[in-house]
């Protein structure tokens, strides 16, 4: 499987309702970084309060 950005190999895959999409070392780390910042992360992490000690 190549990348979904580019054409080297795929190093992560994901599936979704069939659709099966590979990111290679380089997009995957982008893309994680750029989830890190998102409203939605903060907002996922709120509502289940990941600082909860119990």
């Amino acid at each position: 499987m190549r990348c979904h950005y580019c054409d080297r190999e795929a190093a992560y895959a994901a599936e979704n309702k069939g659709v099966k999409v590979g990111l290679c070392e380089s997009h995957f780390r982008e893309r994680i970084e750029e989830l890190a910042d998102s409203e939605e992360l903060a907002a996922l992490q709120e509502q289940i309060d990941v600082d909860r000690t119990e």
